[in-house]
């Protein structure tokens, strides 16, 4: 082993992976008695004539560089001399935070986020930085291009998380685990220019814009004499068009959806531009920021109008898609606000033929004007509508999850520090009224099972009820922000770090299976 190690340092490209057996052998009696942690054998890379590695000791995780020059180790700080087989060697070790994974992020390439492109992908959000190695159980198994690092701008504040915190906790689940099939970074949710900045400058490739605040609601009822001012007010000097082009842009031909028209009245686009009209030039205007703020970095769009009170119909995807490829804006998936109610931390609700065939038909509009993908938000644990997603997007689609991550942690108390669980649950009962005033949720206090006298060995089946799992999602920042709660939380999860990892990929083996392609 000792002789692998030397020759590892000899390499200046990036080496393959090594064999699981061989990386064990290497971590267990060479790497890690060097550097005095326990060493992920996965981790360990050789490139730049330096072999890379990360490791834990307690519960606090290193990343390590050895060399035989110590100007390449120093990177991570003052090396160290140690031997090896009567040859001089540098180590340096440093805690694996936010600054040192740009580090690693410029030596090995693997560790920097990629466009994803037309791919089955999932986002994998991850309010605590600790959920990454179970995500990539859970996309090794099922084959789906993986975005690690996402989280919102809403998020992020109720976490007291930055952009490149929630990047650095994705590269090290990334090294850790081996992983170097490549991965997404979502800056997800963006409402202002302003909002772009931190994640633009932490190497995100992924801009989910949400305009949702732009959408006009009054258009849904708007009387005709109404529906024609609305439209009339609308910003058409940012739209680069007139009101007299709506017509002839979107009623003179009928869109071919699968060999079936679809055409539309006048009526209909008028209400769907009265609706969605500043929605596209809002889009418009953060494209096209982003574009100069990017210069020629590769990046990806999402647009998002899933937030809002009212479905998205037939005709107003068919406006904002024809509106925003008149105005030159690329995206790479859409998500409309879809018939039925899709609540935090819940199956679908609705009547599921109502939604196939309209979800049939949306599917239908994005291969017809793009082909771009559908974007499911708010999918976590949707699990009755997996499967017709995946069979009316023929594979473009993509799955955006975030706190039921964050419920597998609370499952993973609930396992091993019970009374610390129905304290938290107390603070989010406690919390929900105000917490919830974001959120979709219709989860009621008064239907919570007895926390309190619920036994040990079954209170994780609390885990499994409607209203503690919505009041449990929401109440997220309420807890991570407590004094002392947080603490004692991130305490039992790094303690017990190998059941969350198998919790959350269990967890996500179930939403990702109905996408596996045979």
């Amino acid at each position: 082993m000792e002789q692998l190690l030397l020759q590892s340092l000899e390499m200046e490209s990036l080496a393959p992976a090594l064999p699981a057996d061989i990386a064990n052998a290497l971590a267990e009696t060479v790497i890690g008695p060097l550097a005095e942690i326990n060493v992920y054998p996965r981790s360990i890379t050789a490139a730049n004539h330096c072999l890379y590695f990360l490791g834990r000791r307690d519960t606090q995780k290193y990343a390590g560089i050895i060399s035989t020059e110590a100007h390449r180790a120093g990177v991570l700080g003052t090396p160290r001399s140690v031997r090896l087989k009567d040859t001089a060697l540098h180590l340096a070790l440093a805690e694996a935070d936010t600054q040192t994974s740009g580090v690693f992020q410029e030596a090995l390439s693997f560790l920097k986020p990629q466009v994803i492109g037309s791919a089955l992908s999932a986002g994998c959000g991850d309010r605590l930085g600790l959920a990454t190695p179970g995500h990539i159980q859970a996309v090794r198994k099922a084959g789906v291009a993986p975005i690690l690092a996402q989280q919102s701008v809403r998020e992020n504040e109720r976490t007291g998380r930055t952009p490149a915190d929630v990047m650095a906790d994705a590269v090290w689940g990334v090294f850790e685990t081996g992983w170097r099939d490549g991965f997404g970074a979502d800056a997800d949710h963006l409402k202002t220019p302003e909002a772009l900045a931190p994640f633009v400058d932490a190497g995100y490739t992924f801009f989910t814009i949400d305009p949702g605040d732009h959408v006009d609601a009054r258009a849904d009822t708007a009387a005709t004499a109404d529906l024609e001012a609305l439209v009339e007010a609308l910003p058409w000097n940012a739209l680069e068009s007139r009101a007299a082009d709506l017509k002839r842009a979107l009623c003179r031909q009928p869109l071919d959806l699968d060999g079936h028209p679809c055409p539309l009245t006048e009526a209909q686009v008028h209400r769907a531009a009265a609706k969605y009209g500043r929605v596209v030039a809002h889009t418009v205007g953060m494209y096209r920021h982003l574009k100069d703020r990017l210069a020629n970095r590769p990046f990806e769009l999402e647009v998002s109008v899933d937030e809002t009170d009212t479905v998205t119909s037939l005709a107003e995807h068919i406006y904002i898609a024809t509106e925003l490829k008149r105005l030159g804006v690329n995206w790479i998936s859409l998500a409309p606000r879809y018939v039925g109610d899709f609540e935090k931390g819940v199956d679908y609700i609705g009547d599921l033929a109502t939604f196939e065939n309209s979800f049939a038909q949306h599917a239908a509009v994005a291969r017809a004007l793009g082909p771009y993908k559908l974007s499911l938000h708010s999918g976590s644990d949707k699990f009755r509508i997996y499967p017709i997603a995946a069979r009316h997007t023929r594979g473009r689609v993509h799955l955006k999850t975030a706190g039921t991550s964050y419920l597998e942690a609370l499952r993973a108390t609930a396992m091993t520090d019970p009374d610390l669980f129905r304290q938290i649950m107390a603070l989010a009962v406690e919390r929900y009224p105000v917490d919830r005033a974001s959120y979709h949720v219709s989860a009621r206090i008064d239907k919570l099972p007895p926390f309190r006298q619920i036994p040990d060995d079954t209170l994780p089946e609390l885990l499994e009820d409607f209203h503690a799992r919505e009041i449990l999602h929401v109440t997220y920042g309420s807890v991570l922000n407590h004094p002392t709660l947080r603490s004692a939380f991130f305490a039992v999860l790094k303690t017990n770090v190998s059941l969350y990892t198998t919790l959350i990929a269990k967890h996500f083996d179930r939403h990702l299976q109905p996408f596996r392609r045979p």
